[in-house]
């Protein structure tokens, strides 16, 4: 029969492999997690090994405590991302959205995500107090092994060896895989950092396209970019909350020549990766980005345009892939991060001296803040119209389908952007239809990036990558000559096509367009892009 203090030290073991199991398990697929679990086993091995030296013990105490606390908050990090954006740390989505990220911003988002994480956080930090104690536990008064027990421990170690030995098995140690991680994303960053090079070459790949415009008269066209904005939450579209009475507005005033697609979708859930499709026209090859392929803002200059990017984002890959082509580049927003209150509206100033200009040929592109979480901080202190609608329409709906309090919060704050929002993007068509050119053509396109879940799927509230919510955006499109097919509003729309859309409001042809693309012409061929979410339809 075993004594009370080797009940107590294997006890203590078998807490330890049990919760370094059960981290591999959270964060790895199980043939995989079988070869991680060999990578954790040495430390757990250690463990019986009796120590006199109490130096030694000291050492090997702070040297397994490092090694299980690793594998804990591995499988906790890779576990969440798996739950919330079905994503491994190393994937192309979670890489990007790292460099695309300041240290700030990422303590933003994590304080935002608190009320999803804490009973997770809670018990990742219990479980860390604990392994220090049962590390204690398991290595007290520790008796001589036998020599069959050396021998066999010895045994298990020369096979843990061989997983360590095996560099697609050893990258997956936690203590190598976040180093390497974060070189990644500081290249990634670099990368980022100047494309100068990719620029000049899609500059001459747009002059070698040779566009033309169909016609001499002066030409004026906006695109506003939207963020984070899904149209479900616009009342546009038919939601309960009246989220947007502006556009409403514009759309009973506008009557045909403003055109509502009913069925617009992002074919990603991040900015970076979405505009880079958006100006691509779907074509940007992330092997060989400039090489073979067009930018709508190089063609656009290359055709006599002159192009602002005005914009409330302060972002690195934006501005080097996108903004550095304009030839005015106005960034009001000197505050990155979650946490900055600039607001859309004090875009609308540099909006409308770009549309005052005297070129004949303007093309304008406004990127908004939008819907961004934080959502509190996207509208005015004080304009929260929808703070108290406890027990409306949607708040039952929520409700009933179990919707956690934090989540229908979101929502409200959610919904209240939405609303500033709605406004900002009006005046944006207000004012293209005040500054149209004599003699010339107008145009203005307002699409989003992607979508936000705010717990119309599950609780959450942010981006969503494995939710349709995270894919499904408004699009909407004016132009100042007599009006659209009315067919066309059921039409689905993809927005990495929105370039081929965008050229044909600006008049623009070149060899190898592709009609099929341009929703809104005769030949639009609809395509639906492979998007990580089962059963989409996209008709809806």
């Amino acid at each position: 029969m075993f004594q009370r203090p080797a009940l107590l030290r294997w006890g203590a073991l078998g807490l330890l492999a049990l919760a370094c199991a059960a981290a591999v398990l959270a964060g790895h697929e199980s043939r995989r997690a079988a070869q991680v679990g060999l990578l954790a086993l040495p430390a757990l091995l250690w463990l019986p090994w009796p120590i006199q030296r109490p130096a030694w013990r000291r050492l090997r105490w702070a040297a397994v405590f490092v090694v299980i606390s690793a594998f804990l908050v591995d499988g906790a990090v890779r576990g969440f991302l798996q739950s919330q954006y079905q994503a491994a740390p190393d994937s192309s989505l979670v890489l990007a959205a790292a460099a695309n990220t300041t240290p700030r911003e990422s303590i933003e988002y994590l304080t935002s995500q608190v009320p999803a994480m804490a009973l997770a956080l809670a018990a990742l930090i219990a479980m860390l107090a604990l392994t220090g104690v049962a590390i204690t536990r398991a290595t007290r008064d520790q008796p001589a092994l036998s020599r069959r027990a050396r021998i066999g421990l010895l045994v298990v170690l020369a096979v843990c060896a061989l997983a360590h030995l095996s560099k697609p098995w050893r990258r997956h140690h936690p203590l190598l895989f976040w180093p390497a991680w974060t070189q990644q994303v500081a290249d990634l960053r670099a990368n980022w950092a100047d494309q100068q090079v990719q620029r000049a070459q899609l500059m001459r790949n747009a002059r070698a396209a040779a566009p033309t415009m169909a016609t001499s008269a002066p030409s004026t066209v906006v695109l506003v970019l939207g963020e984070s904005v899904n149209r479900d939450n616009m009342s546009l579209y038919g939601y309960a909350r009246p989220t947007t009475p502006e556009l409403i507005a514009l759309r009973d005033e506008e009557r045909a020549r403003l055109l509502t697609l009913r069925h617009a979708w992002s074919t990603q859930a991040t900015t970076v990766a979405s505009l880079s499709g958006l100006f691509s026209f779907g074509e940007r090859d992330e092997d060989d980005p400039a090489g073979r392929t067009q930018h709508l803002l190089a063609l656009a200059k290359s055709a006599g345009y002159k192009v602002w990017w005005v914009s409330n984002h302060d972002d690195v890959a934006v501005d080097q892939q996108h903004a550095r082509l304009a030839d005015v580049v106005e960034m009001i927003n000197r505050q990155p991060g979650r946490s900055s209150g600039s607001l859309d509206g004090e875009l609308l100033d540099e909006v409308e001296a770009a549309l005052a200009d005297p070129a004949p040929r303007k093309l304008v592109v406004v990127h908004l803040l939008g819907a961004h979480p934080h959502y509190r901080l996207r509208m005015p202190p004080g304009e929260h119209p929808f703070d108290h609608d406890d027990g409306d329409a949607v708040d039952t709906a929520m409700k009933r389908d179990g919707r956690a309090a934090w989540v229908r919060e979101f929502r409200q704050d959610y919904d209240s952007a939405i609303h500033y929002h709605d406004h900002i993007v009006a005046q944006t068509l207000r004012l293209t239809r005040r500054h149209l050119p004599a003699g010339g053509h107008g145009a203005w396109m307002f699409v989003s990036d992607h979508g936000q879940e705010v717990g119309h799927s599950l609780d959450h509230a942010g981006h969503s990558p494995g939710t349709a919510s995270g894919y499904r955006i408004p699009a909407l499109m004016w132009r100042s000559e007599p009006g659209f097919d009315a067919s066309t509003a059921s039409r689905p729309f993809r927005a990495d096509w929105a370039g081929w859309t965008l050229a044909e409001l600006m008049q623009l042809r070149w060899p190898g367009m592709h009609d099929e693309r341009n929703v809104l012409h005769a030949a639009y061929a609809w395509e639906a892009p492979a998007l990580p979410v089962k059963g989409v339809r996209f008709e809806q």
